[in-house]
């Protein structure tokens, strides 16, 4: 299994280091290797081939997910905030779905170990199946391309059950570092994690890091052994960079762009700010790491090159073990420059859906490419650049809008006068989807009242369709339950009239 033959190393070699700690619990590597290997039984006495783990966060979870890998069971851990009536509907899909396929009981041979979860169109999230293999080849690239030793403490302060938290336990196990969780989320208990326990690593989203960074700059709390953070989700934005390089000027930040289905995809690097200068999103420094495409050349193809005046923020290069390319409709590998459908080959990616499969996301390719449909560019440098989620794209007035396109316009008229812009879509019954635009400047006072006029003008030059109607004013972010930033929810308040975002002139 991907992380218990480490685990089963750590325990022999440090078993009193500490492995996972939660709230005031805490389990060292004996202690947790000691709770994988209890024994458990299904009802009937029969030792079962599926481990639903519904548990609050904290360090049962975490024996439990490590029992479950141990057992050679495939393990779904459900998101204790969630409802009771959804968690239930899960854990049927889940035996159903064990039982159809005939998931043997601790299997011998290789197969699925986990069924993770990811958010889809309708209101259940949809269930992918990932092998053991893909999460060790994804273990070996990750503790070095992170710089992860047995002496890296991580903070993640986010949900266990969010695959890029539950990935990060996994990871600090094979790595032998410590694993730092909340058992409750609020910027104080994270700051208050990150002091005591003396974190070196915080692993999260950006939203919440700059929930982290305000609230410590607020209360003069410094991080003195915060040396890194890994963030993940969405870009990082200019006002939130420069929050967090005053208060961590030392960490080296790493930013990865990747999905629950394919794993990593790519990823860049900020080095830490020097002593005399503020860092800047535009002065990133996209390090290297790997190649694209499968070695050969680009393949002629028919797309849509995109000017340099509409190119969205690069988001790095090709993740180590991962061949990255563009992708036409019909799987002809598009040149550099030229918009298509974000490919990947490699073994980090997932084996397919258990159940939830819309035909919108995941899709395996010809040739072994493997895609969740995003969209985007290769430049000359083999940088990837992000034009947009597949499933973010709205129809309005019978175009194609990309919000994120519409979003990056905005945001380089602003600079840092911007601390978040979002783009969504509400029902119309002219165009079918009316684009909206919801900010919160970073700013005062004639910051604010400035700001749409800025933003209208900022998007003047696109199509008319891809210029929001109406522009609101944040009160505080639409987020999900993970933390990250939600359109869904933004169109949400505005067609309920939530003083949440409040229509600006």
């Amino acid at each position: 299994m991907p992380f218990i033959e480490r685990l089963i190393h750590w325990a022999g070699v440090r078993g009193r280091h500490p492995a996972v700690m939660v709230g005031g619990a805490s389990l060292d590597y004996a202690g947790l290797l000691a709770a994988a290997q209890e024994p458990a039984a299904a009802p009937g006495g029969a030792a079962s081939s599926l481990a639903i783990i519904d548990l609050p966060p904290g360090v049962d979870l975490a024996a439990a997910f490590c029992a479950a890998a141990h057992r050679r069971q495939v393990a779904m851990v459900l998101d204790a905030g969630w409802p009771a009536e959804l968690r239930g509907q899960l854990a049927g899909r889940a035996r159903a779905w064990a039982a159809d396929n005939h998931i043997p009981q601790q299997p011998d041979a290789p197969g699925p170990f986990l069924l993770g979860l990811s958010s889809g169109t309708s209101g259940v999230p949809k269930a992918f199946t990932r092998t053991a293999a893909s999460w060790r080849e994804s273990f070996a690239a990750s503790e070095e391309y992170f710089h992860l030793s047995p002496d890296t403490v991580t903070l993640a302060p986010g949900p266990l059950a969010a695959s890029m938290n539950l990935y990060a336990l996994g990871e600090s196990l094979f790595s032998g570092g410590t694993f730092v969780g909340l058992p409750h989320f609020s910027p104080d208990a994270a700051l208050a994690a990150l002091a005591g326990h003396r974190a070196t690593r915080l692993v999260l989203v950006p939203t919440v890091l700059e929930l982290l960074a305000r609230r410590a700059l607020a209360t003069g709390q410094a991080a003195p052994a915060l040396s890194h953070i890994v963030c993940a989700g969405a870009a990082l934005t200019p006002a939130t960079l420069s929050l967090v390089r005053q208060w961590v000027p030392h960490a080296l930040i790493q930013q990865y762009y990747g999905a629950a289905e394919l794993g990593f995809v790519a990823a860049s690097t900020i080095q830490p700010a020097p002593a005399h200068a503020g860092a800047q999103i535009h002065a990133l420094a996209l390090t290297h790491v790997g190649g694209h495409g499968d070695g050969g050349g680009p393949t002629p193809g028919t797309g849509t090159a995109l000017p340099d005046a509409a190119a969205p923020n690069a988001v790095g290069r090709a993740f180590p073990g991962v061949q990255l390319a563009i992708l036409d409709r019909q799987g002809v590998e598009l040149p550099a420059g030229t918009r298509g459908s974000v490919c990947v080959k490699g073994a980090l990616v997932c084996s397919g859906y258990a159940w939830g499969d819309d035909g919108l996301a995941f899709s395996t390719l010809g040739g072994g490419w493997h895609t969740v449909h995003d969209q985007g560019w290769l430049d000359a440098q083999g940088v990837l650049h992000l034009a947009g989620r597949a499933s973010d794209m709205l129809l309005v007035s019978g175009a194609n809008v990309y919000p994120h396109a519409v979003e990056a316009a905005m945001a380089a008229a602003a600079g840092d006068r911007l601390s978040d812009i979002i783009v969504a879509g509400i029902a119309d019954p002219l165009r079918g989807r009316m684009l909206v635009a919801a900010f919160r400047p970073a700013g005062d006072g004639c910051a604010r009242k400035g700001m749409p006029a800025l933003l209208r003008a900022a998007v003047g030059a696109l199509p008319a369709s891809h210029r929001p109607s109406r522009y609101y004013e944040l009160q505080e972010l639409p987020l999900t339950g993970s933390g990250k930033i939600s359109r869904q929810v933004l169109a949400q308040w505005i067609e309920e009239g939530d003083a949440r975002a409040r229509r600006s002139s």
